[in-house]
């Protein structure tokens, strides 16, 4: 772990706890539903020496993961925030061994320790890219696309955002929507780097169908069956000669080893949401790294918060394929942070500053904040 051993522990006065929902800029649908506003939660670490921001990235219903929204906001609440104000004094590594009686809720704890972390490097005036070990100043920015009305409008999507300057095109897709939609993408670019993410939608009986993708030149095909289905994505593995990535499959770095050895993935989708934080995100890399497996940093449609984290563990050297960090314009409006992440050149920039290198807007925080709570030692 590149962490340095004597990043300094903080005292955490209090936690605060935020609901928000933002606008987006369009529905966006996959194979699991169609969103048209983002609630997530935030997270604020209350310290003597300045306050940390963390932010949970359940969504409203149990469709993607069997977390959501209110289960995030209960548990933290009632169990895994008192746990850490127990604590005199914890470090950023402290968080996940505090939290670990408890089972499940990655992604609650996930955003409990980014906001410990981002205190912590903020009293050390260490940038996050920094701390996590990452080699590169900006990084190269993909864009996910959800499934449109038809094939047509699709491919008119896909090309605004190449006209934006995205490096990467990702398409959704689901049974009924797959093989013409991606024919009619790869038909109007023939050459742009193009992958498909069905979120869990398909079975091994699937398999003659998902084959039918390997004639677009894809760079992968991301989570075609479901997430415990380690086995039978290996078996699908053997049938495809597009690459199978993991999402949803991978929750820790053991589940990534599980994975490669089993021969379920090529290719690995790494979210910190998703595996229980920062920390074991670099973990998960490392295996990959040492297994000689590309990653790739997913999204998960965050605020400037979990943007600038992710932008900063996409700088990480095994991180070769571009990602799904876009531009904050790609879903909001208006984000809550005072300088948003923007493409340039097809890349975006790795926050400098100390922690996560961003500072909120207040008015904005405030704008959309639907519940709100605060709990102190």
């Amino acid at each position: 772990m590149p962490l340095p051993e004597d990043l300094p522990a903080v005292a955490l006065d209090g936690v605060e706890l935020r609901v928000l929902r933002i606008p987006l800029v369009s529905p966006f649908t996959t194979s699991f539903g169609t969103e048209t506003e983002r609630e997530v939660i935030v997270v604020r670490a209350l310290t003597p020496d300045g306050d940390g921001w963390g932010e949970i990235v359940t969504q409203q219903a149990p469709l993607y993961s069997s977390e959501y929204t209110e289960g995030a906001w209960d548990v933290s609440r009632r169990w895994l925030i008192p746990a850490l104000l127990d604590r005199v004094r914890l470090t950023p590594g402290d968080v996940a061994d505090v939290l670990a009686p408890f089972v499940g809720h990655r992604m609650a704890k996930a955003g409990l320790e980014l906001a410990v972390l981002d205190a912590s490097l903020r009293a050390s005036g260490l940038p996050l890219a920094s701390a996590l070990g990452a080699v590169h100043d900006r990084v190269p920015s993909g864009v996910s696309v959800g499934i449109q009305r038809d094939p047509q409008a699709l491919v008119d999507a896909v090309a605004g955002y190449l006209a934006e300057g995205y490096r990467r095109i990702k398409i959704k897709i689901r049974p009924g929507r797959d093989l013409a939609d991606t024919a009619a993408v790869r038909a109007a670019f023939p050459d742009i780097p193009l992958q498909v993410d069905a979120n869990s939608a398909y079975t091994l009986a699937d398999a003659d169908l998902l084959a039918g993708l390997d004639e677009f030149g894809l760079l992968l095909i991301e989570q075609p069956l479901q997430e415990d289905d380690l086995v039978d994505h290996a078996a699908l593995a053997r049938r495809l000669r597009t690459p199978v990535c993991l999402d949803e499959s991978i929750t820790s770095a053991k589940s990534a080893r599980d994975a490669l050895a089993l021969g379920s993935a090529a290719v690995v989708n790494i979210k910190a949401g998703r595996v229980g934080g920062y920390l074991e995100a670099v973990r998960v890399h490392d295996v990959c790294r040492d297994a000689g497996v590309p990653v790739w940093c997913g999204g998960m449609l965050e605020t400037g918060i979990g943007r600038a984290a992710n932008a900063a563990l996409a700088a990480l050297p095994g991180f070769t394929l571009p990602g799904d960090v876009s531009a904050s314009d790609r879903f909001y409006r208006r984000d809550i942070v005072t300088a948003p992440i923007v493409l340039e050149d097809g890349y975006v920039r790795v926050p400098t500053g100390p922690g996560l290198g961003i500072a909120i807007d207040a008015a904005a925080l405030d704008d959309v904040t639907v519940a709100r709570e605060e709990l102190r030692r």
